[in-house]
């Protein structure tokens, strides 16, 4: 992927940027806490915790930094030519989609790093699936902390609250955790692991005090799961 085509443009990133903003700010009420632990200059990865499908929206809508651009990780699809959704990721070229199963994790890693190595910022859902609990994460995955070594980009942790269930006048709230620096851990897969567990250890004390919330009304639960994938819920207990 060229330069050209990674760059979003400037007329597409601040349309989408504003129309995102105005559709959620006529629903919710969100804020951004934290903002001035956001590193003062070069590339930087995004860790959040993934409660909903609406998650990338609200980064993408009022992400404060306004000195990089915004990048998000996914989503992970077989054809990134069918599906409105897919079209606008496409169109806003604000993507690095990946393939299930990591079958081109050569190619996602390339663009991944390609992306930091522009100077801008990537946000990664770093449980690598929606989470089913808004105040308790899963596991982190170890590909983001080997993006961060490869392209020397720390690893901001910011959780993300008030997602999995939206209703009228309810809040979001992101919420910026202290950065984590790739040059403070060993290299190899015992270094991206150490980096991986203290990233997840800033991001979890992010959530400390959030409770799940009731499901809401029929909107607010339409809106919320639109296009949330859960599959494992209907598995039988004993086989997850």
């Amino acid at each position: 992927m060229s330069d050209t085509q990674l760059s979003p443009g400037r007329f597409r990133y601040h349309a989408v940027r504003l129309a995102l903003k105005a559709v959620t700010s006529a629903y919710v009420r969100t804020q951004v806490v934290g903002a001035e632990l956001i590193p003062e200059s070069g590339p930087y990865i995004i860790c959040f915790n993934h409660p909903s499908w609406l998650d990338p929206i609200f980064f993408a809508a009022y992400w404060p930094d306004r000195q990089r651009d915004l990048y998000i990780f996914g989503p992970r699809e077989e054809d990134m030519d069918t599906g409105v959704r897919n079209a606008l990721i496409t169109w806003t070229r604000r993507g690095v989609p990946f393939q299930p199963d990591a079958q081109d994790v050569i190619d996602t890693t390339r663009r991944a790093v390609g992306v930091l190595r522009t100077r801008a910022c990537l946000a990664i859902a770093g449980e690598g699936r929606l989470s089913d609990h808004e105040g308790r994460i899963l596991p982190l995955e170890t590909g983001l902390a080997h993006f961060a070594k490869m392209a020397k980009a720390p690893i901001l942790p910011v959780a993300v609250i008030g997602t999995r269930w939206i209703s009228f006048g309810s809040r979001v709230t992101l919420r910026v955790g202290e950065a984590v620096y790739p040059d403070a851990f060993v290299g190899g897969k015992p270094g991206a692991r150490d980096m991986t567990d203290e990233v997840e250890h800033r991001l979890q004390a992010l959530l400390e005090g959030v409770e799940d919330r009731d499901p809401p009304g029929w909107l607010g639960r339409t809106i919320s799961e639109a296009f949330n994938d859960r599959p494992w819920l209907d598995e039988d207990p004993d086989e997850r």
